[in-house]
């Protein structure tokens, strides 16, 4: 059966309902301010509360697996209805769980949410590369196989990651650089846009000397709370801006439980970022 590619999808996605990404965050304090108790009640009621608020209306959900894990295996299986309903409502789901290993444990982290067959599977999985970009290969290979996508972490929001990823290798290159070149080569062809995107932080400022074009998507987590605005992504991402999915969580989220006003910061966050990106 011929499988469609994530880079395909998302495109269609961004071009029909807007690259609005929201994440979904169940964490304790949110929680509170929703009103709700920090157990399997409250996690439930929240995550059922965002994807019936805005799954027919956002391109993207990004729900943070942590969150569901730490309540154990009810809270993997609240996690399962989520993706699910979500997916069914017409929205593409990129998971943050961030994984990386090597080998056979790779190929098993990648099965948990690549793999057609498992209940978690996702649309896309968030990847960190820092066990050297070869040992995603079986991440790759299953994402291909199964029309799904990766974000690699390549230059994170948070001040710690610089240490890292702004690191020179002997070649000259930084590390950040080096895994978007990697990326590029991944996406090498691929039309109208590869399934192969990078984790780039909307707060970081001028990357003007960073290749951005990887001819795939950018993940741009940092929009509303952590500071960054979408008037800021022009400057930020250059000519890449078409291929960003700015990532929205607290900033709408933080309207819950409330849905209308929960679909009305989505379509403000939406059209702020529409009006950004089509200057």
């Amino acid at each position: 059966m011929t499988v469609t590619p994530f880079g395909t999808r998302l495109r269609a996605a961004m071009d029909s309902r807007g690259p609005l990404c929201v994440g979904i965050d169940p964490h304790a304090a949110l929680l509170a301010q929703w009103g709700l108790q920090d157990d399997i009640a409250g996690l439930e009621r929240f995550s059922r509360t965002v994807v019936e608020a805005l799954a027919e209306s956002v391109a993207v959900f990004k729900p943070q697996a942590a969150f569901f894990e730490r309540f154990g295996s009810k809270g993997v299986a609240v996690l399962e209805r989520a993706v699910a309903d979500a997916r069914a409502a017409g929205s593409l789901v990129v998971m943050d769980a961030k994984r990386g290993d090597i080998g056979s444990t790779m190929a098993a982290y990648a099965s948990a949410f690549l793999d057609p067959a498992s209940p978690l599977f996702s649309d896309a999985l968030t990847v960190s590369p820092y066990l050297g970009y070869g040992s995603l290969k079986p991440a790759v290979d299953l994402a291909r196989a199964s029309g799904a996508g990766l974000f690699v972490l390549a230059l994170t929001s948070n001040p710690e990651g610089a240490e890292v990823q702004r690191a020179v290798r002997e070649d000259g290159r930084t590390i950040g650089a080096t895994m978007l070149a990697h990326l590029a080569a991944e996406n090498a062809g691929a039309v109208p846009m590869g399934s192969f995107g990078a984790v780039v932080g909307a707060t970081l400022g001028d990357l003007s000397t960073f290749d951005l074009d990887i001819n795939g998507p950018l993940l741009a987590p940092g929009i509303g709370a952590q500071g960054a605005t979408a008037a800021d992504l022009p400057g930020v991402f250059g000519k890449a801006v078409r291929n960003v999915v700015p990532n929205v969580s607290r900033g709408v989220l933080k309207h819950g439980p409330d849905v209308s006003a929960l679909r009305d910061s989505a379509r403000r966050f939406a059209d702020e970022i529409h009006e950004a990106v089509t200057a």
